[in-house]
């Protein structure tokens, strides 16, 4: 279906910007059924939602006219959750109403006030802005909500998890009774219902957010790494893809700084975008993405909110998302408008079963990998420079002179050389990674009693030390978080700032590991350990007692010697070639008491020492039911020793 069903003032717009067949939520707001209706529409982001309900609100907002009347009162007010998905609602919309002479005013935080004041004052048509500004207007007197026909939610989601409910609330129930009202939402959770059946009137409810074609333009591709190998990783992809636009997501504002600032330092042409930074400097930075000045730009979640960037090829999860939402909200950013993208979730060992449920819950096809490494870049690179326009394209007469000037001066091959150099100079260098094994989803930890798990990448069993010249160390992953020596080893190396031959065996219990380090890089590396910032892996020294190895289970503790086995209770040895009990009996008196009583000290009396056969009851002796293996008397039964410990009673009584 075309846009037969749009607005004729908005046709010539909609054919400039070569829209031919609208997208699943643009179609829906354009059936018979949905004119003049309050909606509910569900529908991922990057599906076209605000061309769908600036088509939508045409027919409310201009009738049959082509244009609108003189400005003074606002008609049209669409609320976003950040102020660069208003100011971005702002752009679509001058584009799309261009022909109808539309006044369009936006009112977000962070830019002057006064000026929009002044921009109500001599009227508008559409206002955008966010919450907490449009409230400000409206507790100030300067925007006046009696004329409106139509309140727009984008975004409506995101502003009730930013806090937003308040504002939401208070702005609506200042408009009119009697206006239109559309919520736009990636998904329908109950406060969202809540919100709809308070502030809406009989309102149609569109699904689009399952529609089969929702980021059929992106290519998911997982890579599993080592805990710390996150930025290097990131280095790698920015470098395999070449992307002309790319996003990378942190969780936090710090991490965004400080994955900014590595970007910067490699010569990567980035901006940072969060929430810390002022208006001027977010616009500054999104601006400098669509005119090409650069070409990366490392964001939190709240800050990238519905953010569109022209030819963004390429989004990184530098962190993983929170939930299934977030993460198709991020990826939401490329494969827009029918362009192909590619969205990559880095997942370190110890994330992994959260990176495979979110994948699961989000119901994309994930192609897992390695990361890129330093080689495969460095032959794309070849590929890439061989393609070049520069060397591909005809050269100019001009050109031909210089290079036959520079060839009677210099060999070919040292010219080819420069330019090669030339062309590797503009390119931040790849990092040397670490290159795992298969899928995460088919490897097997070592199980108990299959031998020490050691070994490097290539196999090769680490160094073998001696007792003395080893210190054990404990790390606190285990077999529950997928520990496994082919990332642990690396990770260890940059941890410690140690090399590979430095590290002895390693032992994967189940809750943490065990290895050992050479005693002459020890001190090093329980100092470099100590500095490392690592919330993930934590090291530190180990107990002699949980160190050392058991000689034939090397994944368990030694245990203690068991204690030498009771009489008459059957073993390896013969009854006969057992020590009589009189003398095993005196040996284990003075173990259990005199002697004991003196490492105790003067002050506590000595314990009792067991007596022997015929002195009292030892646990020695052989059962009454049973005949004492060296061919003794019988043990008395139990009523024969009371009465004979009755009988010594009275006598020292008397």
């Amino acid at each position: 279906m075309a846009f037969s069903r749009a607005h004729p003032a908005l046709g010539n717009a909609l054919v400039a910007r070569s829209y031919a067949v609208p997208t699943p939520v643009q179609a829906a707001v354009l059936q018979p059924e949905s004119e003049g209706r309050d909606l509910i529409v569900s529908a991922q982001t990057g599906s076209g939602k605000t061309v769908a309900y600036g088509l939508a609100l045409a027919p409310t907002l201009l009738g049959t006219a082509q244009t609108f009347p003189q400005a003074g009162a606002p008609l049209a007010l669409v609320i976003a959750p950040t102020r660069e998905l208003a100011l971005q609602v702002c752009r679509e919309f001058e584009w799309l109403y261009a022909d109808t002479g539309a006044r369009i005013v936006s009112m977000v935080g962070g830019m002057d006030i006064r000026r929009e004041r002044r921009a109500l004052d001599a009227g508008c048509h559409i206002v955008v802005g966010t919450p907490g500004r449009l409230r400000d207007h409206l507790e100030k007197g300067s925007f006046d909500p009696s004329s409106l026909a139509a309140v727009v939610l984008d975004e409506a989601d995101e502003m009730l998890d930013l806090g937003f409910r308040e504002d939401l609330e208070f702005i609506l129930e200042s408009a009119p009774a009697t206006r239109r009202t559309l919520l736009f939402s990636a998904t329908i959770p109950r406060p969202i219902v809540a919100l709809a059946k308070a502030y809406q009137r009989d309102a149609l409810r569109l699904d689009v957010a399952s529609d089969a074609t929702s980021h059929a333009d992106i290519e998911y591709r997982a890579i599993r790494l080592a805990p710390n190998d996150i930025e290097r990783a990131v280095v790698n992809l920015l470098r395999f893809y070449e992307a002309p636009a790319a996003m990378v997501f942190c969780s936090t504002r710090e991490a965004v700084r400080h994955l900014y600032g590595a970007l910067q330092e490699r010569g990567f042409a980035a901006v940072a975008l969060s929430g810390e930074l002022s208006q001027h400097d977010r616009t500054t930075a999104l601006q400098a993405i669509r005119d090409g000045r650069a070409r990366i730009c490392v964001a939190t979640d709240v800050a990238a909110r519905g953010i569109d960037v022209p030819d963004l090829a390429l989004v990184i999860h530098a962190d993983l998302p929170n939930d299934a939402e977030t993460l198709l909200h991020r990826s939401g950013r490329t494969g827009r408008a029918g362009r192909k993208g590619v969205c990559v979730l880095l997942a370190p060992y110890t994330r992994r079963r959260k990176a495979e449920m979110l994948i699961h819950n989000a119901r994309i096809e994930v192609e897992w990998s390695s990361p890129p490494t330093a080689e495969q870049i460095r032959a794309l690179d070849q590929e890439r420079m061989l393609a070049d326009p520069v060397i591909a394209e005809n050269q100019s007469e001009e050109d031909l002179a210089l290079g036959r000037a520079l060839l009677a001066g210099r060999p070919a091959e040292e010219l080819a050389a420069a330019l090669v150099r030339l062309y590797r100079a503009r390119l931040p260098e790849p990092e040397e990674m670490f290159e795992a094994g298969s899928a995460p989803q088919r490897e097997r930890p070592a199980r108990r009693g299959e031998g020490p798990a050691g070994g490097d990448q290539h196999g090769a069993p680490p160094a073998r030390l001696g007792p003395d010249e080893v210190v054990w160390f404990r790390m606190s992953v285990g077999r529950n978080r997928n520990a496994d020596p082919r990332w642990l080893i690396p990770l260890i190396c940059r941890l410690g700032h140690i090399t590979k031959k430095d590290i002895g065996a390693i032992r994967i219990f189940d809750r943490d590991t065990r290895f050992e380090i050479a005693r002459e890089a020890a001190p090093k590396f329980a100092a470099a350990v100590r500095k490392a910032d690592d919330e993930e892996v934590r090291i530190e020294p180990a107990t002699e007692e949980t160190a050392r190895p058991r000689a034939g289970r090397p994944d368990r503790p030694e245990r203690a010697p068991r204690k030498p086995p009771r009489a008459g209770a059957g073993g390896p040895a013969e009854a006969g070639d057992r020590p009589p009990r009189e003398a095993f009996g005196e040996a284990r008196g003075e173990a259990r008491g005199e002697g004991r009583g003196e490492v105790r000290g003067e002050g506590r009396p000595p314990r009792r020492r067991m007596a022997g056969p015929g002195e009292g009851k030892s646990p020695f002796a052989p059962r009454p039911d049973r005949p004492d293996p060296a061919g003794g008397p019988k043990r008395p039964g139990k009523r024969e020793r009371v009465r004979a410990a009755r009988r010594s009673t009275n006598q020292s009584d008397d």
